[in-house]
């Protein structure tokens, strides 16, 4: 009886662990989303004042850069730091485990043990 006890225990804390795991990536992910709008905000903001200051169809650097150039080098410099926290909370996300529990091995083991 006690072993019929601890596996409904276990089914339960399962259970538990399933929902809290499934919590975690969706907070994950909208932590994503959350970072990835933000940065669209960003880069867009920094390409408008760009544009804005230096006239969106003249020459936008010094030294021979196109417009094109110098906005395409401030969207990546901007974009870079959001790109890091992109990629660790991708990784936290991968680095997320739903539990699994297997009662049929256990029951076979048991099983077997008593033979």
């Amino acid at each position: 009886m006690g072993q019929l006890i601890s596996d409904v225990e276990e089914i339960l804390d399962n259970k538990k662990a399933k929902k809290a795991a499934d919590n975690e990536r969706k907070k994950m992910l909208e932590e994503m989303r959350r970072i990835n709008a933000e940065k669209e905000n960003l880069v867009r903001k920094s390409l408008a004042a760009q544009r804005a200051k230096y006239g969106a169809g003249a020459s936008g650097g010094s030294g021979g850069m196109s417009s094109e150039a110098v906005l395409k080098r401030l969207k990546s410099e901007t974009a870079e730091s959001f790109e890091e926290k992109l990629r660790s909370a991708a990784d936290k996300l991968a680095k997320i485990q739903t539990p699994h529990a297997n009662l049929l091995k256990k029951w076979a083991k048991r099983l077997l043990a008593n033979i």
